[in-house]
């Protein structure tokens, strides 16, 4: 983040209430709604959760790839081990970058992170000023708020000010619930930079706060990646070496196949 951004972050933070001074009305703005969001759950959100997940990708040319991929986050790091997770394959992602391992050695790190850890996670566990620092590439406008109906449920929407604004990057968060259920910004390169549509869905509450069972992705209104979670446990122990990439195959794996 060029120094310019990171002053401008720190003073809008700085000179924000860290409590919305109207918690039973509209939010004054997203960092409003970013601030209730860690109030109602700081003390009681899980640190630490593991599942399988079934993927379906859809290829250029409309086949499917179905695959059982195993995951595990702390905090703002997430492992993904694709397929068996002997064979040592798969990605840490952090909010700002991607660890690509294959037979258990990084093969490629990218500067380039994942916006699910400071949406479904990171809000709740960590300082206001760090969540705002980790949305910054998503050029999300966290002056603007508006309240929606979102299948059936009352919805804040952080990025634009009217439902005619479906262009610009946006987070949609669950009035009462105070978890997103939607968030709109580009996740895969295109010639035109245009955003992807993802949707959380099926959430149940566990570990004093909530996970999102299947989560869609859609471009250009096509699902191009559908995920969906069983075998969810929280606050599981994990040695934080199990989420460094240069030690992948250091440390027993949670996932244990039945014989």
């Amino acid at each position: 983040m060029r120094a310019s951004r990171a002053v401008a972050l720190g003073l809008l933070v700085a000179c924000h209430p860290q409590t919305d001074p109207t918690p039973l009305g509209v939010p004054q703005d997203g960092l409003a709604v970013l601030a209730r969001m860690h109030a109602r759950y700081s003390d009681s959100w899980y640190r630490t959760l593991t599942f399988r997940q079934r993927t379906v990708q859809r290829r250029p040319d409309g086949t499917e790839q179905v695959s059982t991929w195993y995951e595990a986050q702390s905090g703002d790091r997430l492992r993904i081990d694709m397929g068996n997770p002997a064979e040592g394959n798969g990605a840490l992602y952090t909010a700002d970058s991607l660890y690509v391992v294959r037979g258990g050695k990084v093969v490629r790190a990218i500067a380039d992170g994942n916006p699910f850890l400071p949406l479904i996670s990171g809000v709740y566990l960590q300082p206001l000023d760090v969540t705002v620092r980790q949305l910054a590439p998503y050029k999300i406008d966290l002056s603007s708020v508006y309240v929606r109906d979102w299948e059936g449920r009352r919805t804040f929407v952080v990025g634009a000010t009217s439902a005619a604004d479906s262009a610009s990057p946006q987070v949609w968060v669950d009035a009462g619930r105070l978890i997103v259920t939607r968030f709109i910004m580009p996740l895969f390169p295109s010639p035109e930079k245009r955003n992807q549509d993802v949707r959380l869905e099926n959430n149940v509450e566990v570990g004093g706060g909530w996970l999102a069972t299947r989560i869609r992705m859609l471009d250009k209104g096509v699902p191009v990646q559908t995920e969906e979670y069983s075998d969810w446990r929280t606050d599981v122990t994990l040695p934080a070496s199990f989420f460094q990439a240069e030690k992948w195959t250091q440390d027993p794996h949670w996932f244990k196949p039945v014989p």
